[in-house]
């Protein structure tokens, strides 16, 4: 997923681009509103973050613009606490969500999947894998009838594995993913996941497991596949 991402403070901007590049997004960054009119009329990306308060044309003109072109990419405003009116002006020039400053990485994260699920093209409400369905409506995995419920965590670490099948992915990336770049969370927290999604597709008789693949994460795959 490309993410276009205007920020006029440059250590924010950095640490944003960071954040998002750990998270598998890509990002482009730009610091001024012109520049952010100009990449997102030449390009094509999935979501927009952009500041209100830029040299030049400032977000909510940005926006403007872009929906008068046509452009309906979903887009995010970071703002100041004390905006409200701009947030108000910003909703309605055709934003999708706002997050007011300061904020924490792991709201940061959880705006843009938000931003992100609105795009019919890129959230079905069902993945498939092998026979067996994540259902992002109710939560739940579903193979040849039977089904079982994941809890929040559990179901944020399966859609990224249903989402990646055969790809590895590691503790890291569960960790920055679900929790945020500044968590504390322990490394054993995304095994006690794991190990309990794993009894729950074996409670489904399901063609499907997870691979522990020692010093590089977890991967899965159909029984019986090694690498």
């Amino acid at each position: 997923m490309r993410l276009l991402l205007a920020e006029d403070d440059p250590k924010l901007l950095k640490s944003l681009i960071h954040i998002l590049e750990a998270n598998r997004f890509m990002a482009d960054g730009v610091s001024n509103g012109e520049d952010a009119l100009a990449y997102a009329l030449s390009r094509e990306y999935d979501g927009i973050i952009l500041d209100i308060m830029m040299p030049g044309a400032d977000g909510i003109e940005v926006l403007k613009r872009l929906r008068k072109e046509g452009v309906q990419t979903p887009a995010l405003f970071l703002t100041a606490r004390s905006e409200i009116s701009q947030r108000v002006e910003g909703l309605d020039a055709g934003a999708d969500d706002y997050l007011s400053k300061p904020f924490s990485t792991a709201e940061l994260l959880a705006r843009i999947r938000a931003m992100l699920r609105r795009k019919c093209s890129y959230l079905p409400d069902l993945l498939s894998y092998n026979g067996l369905t994540l259902n992002r409506s109710t939560y739940e995995l579903e193979y040849k009838g039977d089904t079982q419920p994941l809890r929040g965590k559990e179901f944020q670490l399966f859609e990224m594995l249903m989402q990646q099948p055969h790809q590895i992915i590691s503790t890291e990336q569960f960790i920055t993913h679900i929790w945020g770049w500044e968590t504390n969370v322990d490394t054993s927290v995304v095994w006690v996941h794991i190990s309990n999604l794993r009894k729950k597709l074996e409670n489904l008789h399901a063609p499907v497991r997870i691979r522990f693949i020692r010093n590089a994460g977890y991967i899965l795959e159909e029984n019986g596949n090694d690498l």
